[in-house]
């Protein structure tokens, strides 16, 4: 999974019918700026109000914040970056029990497999 936090871009790039598609003129169809480079750790800090404004109008809404913090959680473990680590520690006790066995995962990731404290 290494960096991803969602499969559209994948499954847009592995699709063989898409090298006849062309790009779209469409303003509603155009990447969000606000959603181009988003930071991880910005992402990783949604609650659910929050994950469902900004992926308002978006496929990503369907999968929900829960699942979507995750997946963002696994992108931080896999980063390498014991900056997060304080997130990371935050996230352990989300009330989701997804979000906190992830959070888990990722600060065993960063901490090299040791234990959790």
């Amino acid at each position: 999974m290494g960096n991803r936090i969602y499969g559209c871009d994948d499954c847009l790039n592995a699709c063989p019918w898409n090298r006849f598609a062309a790009t779209s003129r469409h303003l509603k169809l155009q990447p969000r700026a606000d959603l181009m480079a988003p930071q991880l750790d910005t992402l990783a800090r949604l609650d659910d109000a929050g994950f469902r404004t900004l992926f308002s109008g978006s496929p990503i809404k369907r999968i929900g914040r829960n699942r979507f913090v995750r997946n963002v959680l696994i992108a931080l473990g896999n980063s390498g970056d014991p900056a997060h680590l304080p997130l990371i520690d935050g996230l352990q006790q989300d009330e989701n029990p997804l979000v906190a066995e992830a959070a888990s995962w990722a600060k065993s990731e960063l901490l090299g497999g040791a234990q959790n404290e």
